[in-house]
């Protein structure tokens, strides 16, 4: 009967970390599209899987002194996915863009630094925001983060505030 305990808590776990393996496949919705011509580009994704992490964050952000804003927004955090692309063109980035556009998302921040850009966008619900969307692109490197929860802009601006206090 123990073994078989622990058989079956084996297979829980694997099918629990399973989301952690890093996969050659794109895991954001707009390039799972079957059809869309990549032109070479390649692929490394992963889901990170929050119920293991989150206890981890926290505890390291509290190692590091940081403030309880930033880790009341990480208990918001329902999932992250995190994706890069080797070789990704602008078209693709331009197409990506007027994806994200057709699916309501608002553009909040547009950063340029070194040739490097990362931009912002946000699904809202009311006042609620459930889905952000950090795209940094730089030459022929592109990553995707895609970071779901229910957090306010209240939320974000006080982890803002917090930072530039330190």
């Amino acid at each position: 009967m123990k073994t078989l305990i622990n058989v079956f808590l084996g297979i829980f776990a694997v099918l629990m970390l399973q989301s952690c393996i890093s996969s050659r496949r794109p895991n954001i919705d707009f390039f799972k599209q079957s059809g869309y011509d990549y032109k070479g580009a390649k692929f490394a994704s992963f889901n990170v899987p929050l119920f293991l992490a989150k206890p981890f964050i926290k505890k390291a952000l509290r190692e590091d002194g940081e403030s309880e804003e930033v880790i009341a927004l990480i208990k918001k955090v329902s999932k992250i996915r995190v994706m890069t692309v080797d070789n990704g063109s602008k078209a693709m980035l331009n197409d990506y863009s007027k994806y994200l556009n057709d699916n309501d998302f608002e553009d909040w921040a547009t950063i340029k630094h070194d040739g490097e850009n990362v931009n912002v966008r946000v699904k809202q619900n009311g006042e609620t925001i459930k889905n952000m969307m950090i795209t940094v692109n730089s030459d022929k490197e592109l990553v995707f983060v895609d970071v779901r929860g229910s957090f306010t802009a209240d939320d974000i601006s006080k982890v803002i505030n917090a930072a530039t206090d330190k």
